[in-house]
């Protein structure tokens, strides 16, 4: 049996190793577009600080661990997948025959449409090699306008910050990270950021970019600003254009069920370009985050040997939810779930602007559905295992909304087991 990865990111890499785990024989093929051994994007900021070389950006440490695994690896990017004749068409001009099939290809950039934008000094902050451009050009007092401050966004921020630059930011959205906080917390970040040096335009889009040296930044608000180098941090899209007409469903990402098979059996999708079940909000969503690309992977795979061996079900996946923790020049923030809050739902906001703390809390019944967090460290992993584990809070639901602060109590009074709660409840009323 061939079975054939697009991607060679953690979700790839990943699902060849526990394919090789439960298929000793199987041929499998790991098919990734960037020259260098598979790597995390996430250590991307780790390595403009200084922290880690390229190699610390490394999935895994020994050069010949795939090899090792007689996991064929092939520098590509996918063109083309025919469903149906069970092939997918390689940009070298190879076409590969499949069993079953991994996509895993993550997210691309999103590019947007401004006048000069791949102007000479301009760079997403993407991959490895981006990371060398901006590398070469964010030396210490160097001018840099950063385009975007959502979550990747804070996150190179905080790259270019230890790299001594001036650091000006500019976000459209009405706040920082719009897609993860609320007007207060993003409010807040921003506040703090102002405080640390960076100057943040929110409300305010790049109109054009003049290439030159320096570059000359026209914003929507009439100002103008000189930059050593750009970076676009606008967010990012699953990377699946090379789906289209391929009979493949695919809705913001590759539509997924609970074994992360798509509507082509045999066929399945896992990391940051597949749209799975979050069961908190009820709905499909892209949860472009790694643990759940890791998790996606081990299913993903766990299905793709069941599938070739004539099984199905072998692994499913219990559900994804929106995970969110950034650190912002040192100020941490969380983000879990339906942090918006759901129909018919309560909720209560809890905001110390002097010790610059914010608690946001979101109830459906007696379920706590979403929050968020400013500043505030001490409860964090509390909050994501209520949220996560979906706990009924019984009378702790409204003791929450008269005092937000009590999630370790509540916790301890509920996580525990339901059953357990329920019996607290009946020694009460003795």
């Amino acid at each position: 049996m061939h079975h054939l990865i697009l991607g060679a990111g953690p979700a790839g890499v990943i699902a060849a190793e526990t394919i090789r785990k439960l298929a000793p024989l199987d041929d499998i093929t790991l098919v990734g577009d960037e020259p260098e051994p598979p790597y995390s994007r996430m250590a991307i900021p780790y390595l403009l600080i200084g922290n880690v070389d390229e190699s610390g950006t490394y999935l895994r440490k020994n050069p010949l661990h795939l090899a090792n695994l007689r996991i064929n690896q092939v520098k590509a990017s996918a063109q083309k997948v025919d469903a149906t004749a069970k092939t997918v068409q390689l940009d070298s001009g190879q076409t590969v025959a499949f069993d079953t099939l991994l996509v895993a290809t993550g997210s691309s950039p999103v590019r947007p449409p401004i006048p000069g934008i791949d102007a000479a000094g301009v760079h997403p902050c993407w991959t490895l090699a981006d990371a060398r451009a901006i590398m070469a050009l964010a030396k210490p007092g160097a001018r840099v306008l950063q385009l975007g401050a959502g979550f990747i966004g804070c996150i190179i921020m905080e790259a270019l910050a230890a790299r001594g630059v001036q650091l000006s930011v500019v976000e459209m959205g009405d706040r920082m990270v719009p897609r993860m906080m609320g007007p207060t917390a993003g409010g807040m970040i921003r506040d703090w950021c102002e405080a640390k040096g960076v100057q943040v335009f929110t409300g305010t889009r790049v109109e054009a970019i003049e290439a030159g040296a320096p570059l000359t930044v026209r914003l929507s608000n009439g100002t103008q600003l000189s930059a050593d180098l750009v970076i676009s941090a606008a967010g990012v899209k699953p990377a699946i254009e090379f789906l289209a007409d391929s009979g493949i469903t695919c809705l913001l990402g590759v539509l997924t069920d609970e074994h992360l098979q798509t509507n082509v059996p045999g066929i399945f999708a896992a990391g940051d370009c597949a749209e799975a079940f979050d069961k908190v909000s009820g709905k499909t969503i892209v949860s472009a985050i790694q643990p759940n690309a890791a998790e996606q992977a081990r299913v993903a795979a766990t299905n793709m040997v069941a599938f070739a061996q004539g099984r199905v079900g072998a692994g499913e996946l219990k559900g994804v939810t929106q995970i969110n923790v950034l650190d912002t020049l040192g100020l941490i923030s969380t983000s879990f779930g339906a942090w918006q809050g759901l129909p018919g739902g309560e909720h209560v906001e809890l905001t110390d602007v002097q010790s610059g703390q914010h608690l946001s809390l979101q109830f459906k019944d007696d379920v706590l559905v979403g929050c968020n967090s400013v500043g505030w460290t001490e409860h964090v992993g509390v909050m994501r295992g209520l949220v996560e584990g979906q706990v009924r809070l019984g009378a702790w639901k409204d003791a929450l909304l008269k005092d937000p602060t009590q999630l370790m109590p509540a916790y301890l009074a509920c996580a525990q087991g339901q059953s357990g709660w329920s019996g607290a409840q009946d020694a009460r009323r003795r």
